[in-house]
């Protein structure tokens, strides 16, 4: 334990010299039976933890805060004088650990009013009592701590909340030195902490970026170049944030968090992650990227970048961030004919259309099984494909995405086809289930039925229908020949293409307002008639 700002490493060393040198001296077959003695000993007098106890630790508490806070104030320039109290007031910190195995005792930990006084020493003056704690916080509120005592969890995080933990808790990270074995330790710590709080009360996702500067300090730390473990915990601490909060989405984009992500991934666009952890942290900054891609302005932030041609580069390299790219234009895209403009002005259609083709030799990370990976690239690839049919819909540019339905002998629509048929019997199949399910008088309404169809695959088919409408209302001859033979091969009619389209039709939701809902309707009613 080191007094104020000043460490002594040496003290470490020789600590740690003197445990592995009495583990070299002893015999490893002797068995000192006094160490017996004493842990039996200890195991016997477990301390029972109930209210008397708590109060019992936090009178001990308060009682070396306030001796190391009138000592610090008497002599402020002389360390040795206030070293005892700290060292004290660390072990204090070290026993109030216990609690943890007693979370139904929070709310009473609350009602003593304890909590800013533990809060508050995140700003004291010797950084090791800062770290003291982080650790305390981020035992008391550990998922498996807090997991079958919801109640009392909320208690305590919102007496934590209320208590500045989290505004002293960033304020703390700022200076942590990662250099330092004990101080890094902290900093995962603290976004252990956050991750955990968030996890009891979600609002923290929006209340921690809104009093703190956490979301600059996470920029900062995947801007940094070498891998380490912090940083791939910053990845996921930000994905986190951003998952669920379209606020701290705008804000992230208005401190020039597109570019700052892009950048992160960049860095992978011609090699691969060397390690697991490593290929976590990427898979992680793509989540950051998607997340950031749902808001309109940070799209228009993305196009500006050249994010578009930063994902087709990726691709073109074949490297494991392959469909994670495919993924971001797929969110880049919905919704935002820019992005589709941009993809095709590019070249962006040979890229994508070799891979939807399965032409493409896709790497698959070991711990993704390789028939749902390419399944889940399929889905992406046929959603990205309908965006741009939504996006670009006259000119040149709509010219050169039709024509590669019409080359190789439309071999294009000979895959959608194939496509199609896979997920209409997956859709029949999951349909034909629910059905046997109602007959065994288990109840279930319209809503979920129509979601588990859309889980087994209908939302893809209903996409790959919209696309056969955008083809078939373009009028050219020989793919509507195309579309009509295949379908009599496999003993279905437009009329199956037409229900499928009627189903999304009247399933459209008005999450974007009503205007956008008719808008919707009114174009895939388009295709219906025509069909």
């Amino acid at each position: 334990m080191e007094v104020a700002s000043a460490r002594n490493p040496a003290t470490k060393r020789k600590f740690d010299d003197a445990v592995s040198n009495g583990s070299a001296a002893a015999d490893a077959n002797a068995v000192d039976l006094a160490l017996l003695e004493a842990i039996e000993k200890s195991q016997s007098a477990v301390e029972v933890l109930d209210l008397r106890a708590l109060k019992k630790h936090v009178l001990s508490f308060e009682r070396r805060l306030k001796e190391n806070i009138e000592a610090r104030l008497k002599y402020p320039n002389q360390p040795d004088r206030f070293a005892d109290s700290e060292l004290e007031l660390h072990e204090e910190l070290q026993k109030l650990k216990v609690l943890a195995g007693a979370p139904e005792l929070y709310p009473d930990l609350v009602n003593l009013n304890v909590v800013p006084s533990i809060v508050d020493l995140l700003n004291h003056d010797n950084t090791d009592i800062a770290i003291d704690v982080v650790q305390l916080l981020q035992d008391l509120t550990d998922e498996d701590v807090l997991d079958d005592n919801d109640d009392s969890a909320r208690v305590l995080v919102d007496a934590l909340v209320d208590s500045s933990a989290l505004e002293l808790l960033v304020q703390n990270l700022h200076r942590l030195d990662d250099s330092d074995p004990d101080e890094n330790a902290a900093v995962y710590g603290t976004l252990a902490t956050v991750e955990n709080l968030i996890e009891v009360k979600p609002a923290v996702a929006e209340i921690v970026c809104e009093r703190t500067k956490l979301l600059k300090w996470l920029l900062g730390r995947i801007k940094v170049r070498e891998f380490d473990s912090n940083k791939q915990y910053a990845s996921e601490i930000l994905a986190i944030l951003l998952q669920s909060s379209t606020v701290n989405q705008k804000k992230l984009g208005q401190m020039n968090g597109v570019d700052v992500v892009l950048q992160a991934v960049a860095m992978y666009k011609s090699k691969d992650p060397k390690s697991s952890d490593e290929e976590e942290m990427l898979e992680n900054l793509f989540d950051c990227l998607c997340c950031l891609l749902m808001p309109l302005e940070n799209k228009e932030r993305f196009v500006k970048a050249e994010g578009v041609e930063l994902m087709i580069i990726i691709m073109k390299q074949k490297k494991l961030a392959y469909g994670s790219a495919i993924r971001a234009l797929d969110f880049a895209m919905t919704k935002y004919p820019p992005a589709c403009e941009r993809f095709v002005d590019v070249l962006g259609l040979k890229t994508a259309f070799a891979a939807f083709m399965g032409k493409a030799s896709i790497p698959v990370s070991k711990k993704n099984k390789k028939e749902r990976y390419q399944e889940e690239m399929e889905e992406r690839l046929v959603s990205l494909i309908a965006s741009l049919f939504g996006g670009i819909l006259r000119g040149s540019r709509r010219e050169r995405l039709l024509s590669k339905f019409v080359e190789n002998e439309c071999e294009k629509i000979d895959r959608l086809m194939e496509l199609y048929i896979r997920y209409s019997d997956r859709v029949k199949a999951e349909t034909e289930r629910l059905n046997q399910v109602e007959l065994d008088d288990l109840e279930m309404d319209d809503d979920e039925k129509y979601n588990r169809k859309l889980e087994s695959g209908l939302y893809t088919l209903q996409l790959i229908a919209v696309i056969l409408g955008h083809i078939w209302c373009s009028e050219h001859q020989q793919m509507r020949g195309r579309i009509e033979l295949l379908l009599k091969q496999n003993k279905l009619s437009k009329k199956h293409v037409k229900d499928i389209l009627q189903e999304y039709h009247d399933n459209i939701g008005d999450l974007d307002g009503p205007e956008e809902k008719e808008r919707a309707q009114t174009k895939i009613q388009k295709f219906i008639t025509a069909f």
